[in-house]
């Protein structure tokens, strides 16, 4: 009989998880399924830079959520505040990959906007893809979960969808970890909110549920097959739907995400990350794990920062973020880029 993974275990499974998701999908993002099949053949693998992978803004989002919650455990808009700073310094790194509402969000931080209002009005999938780490570390707490991941949103985003969408993976993230987890997640998501569009998407994962409906084929029903966008209502159920539809087999579920195409790095994301959290860090194979070649923000990093949060849970005083050696960040961001840059003009290609 297996054991259900402890706090701790969980944690990391979705700061690793939400790594893996990242990297191993981050050179298909914005191709289609076609496009995809026909480029790569069998199981996915690392092929971002000579067979290993890299993390772009959805783990690092998650880690400065992680590392705020470091600093202040307790109080949203304190919480909301140092998130505000990390999000600041982090743009000064000249990061490749930034979507565009969070990037003119940060501008207006810089600009001296407050953090309760610098959020702009989209309904992009920015606050879903770093929610879940928020959803775990208060799963006993349902009205901070609900403070601090409406903290995390309205940072960036003012869209009432955007909101639904991170709420409704930081939920699943707690469901994971309660004693309710063996039945059905559709009325915790149907409760997030009354929304007709919510409502109908919650009600087609769980008619194609029924139905045993694969992934990508429920992508398509959604009228994603040429590739899941980067709106939340699109990505936010494609993500929870392959977590469900392959719940307890970690790889699996995460391919079956990949395999829609379109956003795949942010789709991997947090279709990992809510897998790591209900299957625990042991569940994420090794050569997964193995395969990011990235720094500082490497997986042992991610694993530290894990254990200190799970010792966070257990005091109310903070305990301080883990170190990060920030001046090597512009190196790499810049070895990042080109990186990129060589991935997009190899699309350009005849064979391609």
């Amino acid at each position: 009989m297996n054991t259900a993974p402890d706090h701790a275990k969980r944690l990391a499974g979705v700061l690793l998880g939400t790594a893996v998701g990242d990297a191993l999908g981050l050179p298909a993002e914005g191709l289609s399924p076609q496009k995809i099949a026909a480029r790569w053949e069998g199981p996915w693998k690392y092929r971002f830079v000579a067979g290993r992978g890299m993390i772009s803004d959805d783990t690092e989002h998650t880690a400065m959520v992680a590392q705020s919650l470091l600093e202040n455990p307790t109080n949203a808009e304190r919480f909301q505040t140092i998130l505000a700073w990390k999000f600041r310094w982090w743009l000064a790194g000249l990061p490749a990959g930034v979507g565009l509402a969070t990037a003119r969000a940060i501008f207006k931080l810089w600009l001296g906007v407050s953090p309760s209002r610098s959020g702009v009005y989209s309904a992009g999938n920015g606050p879903a893809m770093r929610s879940a780490i928020i959803g775990v570390f208060f799963a006993e707490d349902a009205t901070r979960r609900r403070q601090f991941v409406e903290a995390s949103t309205r940072l960036t985003h003012s869209d009432p969808r955007a909101l639904i969408g991170a709420l409704a993976v930081a939920e699943m993230g707690a469901w994971v970890c309660s004693a309710q987890n063996a039945a059905s997640p559709i009325p915790v998501l149907k409760s997030l909110s009354d929304l007709p569009e919510w409502q109908t998407l919650v009600t087609d994962m769980e008619t194609a549920r029924g139905e045993n409906l694969s992934v990508p084929a429920f992508s398509a029903r959604l009228g994603l097959s040429k590739g899941v966008t980067g709106y939340v209502f699109h990505t936010v159920p494609v993500a929870i739907y392959a977590w469900w539809r392959h719940r307890g087999d970690f790889r699996d579920a995460l391919e079956a995400a990949l395999n829609c195409g379109g956003d795949t790095d942010t789709v991997g994301a947090i279709t990992a990350a809510l897998a790591g959290a209900d299957l625990g860090e042991d569940a994420i194979p090794d050569d997964l794990i193995a395969g990011i070649a990235d720094w500082p923000r490497s997986p042992a990093w991610l694993r530290r920062v894990a254990g200190k949060l799970s010792r966070q849970t257990t005091t109310a005083q903070p305990l301080g973020a883990v170190p990060l050696f920030w001046p090597a960040l512009p190196l790499r961001n810049l070895s990042f880029l080109i990186v990129v840059l060589i991935h997009g003009f190899g699309r350009l290609l005849p064979r391609f």
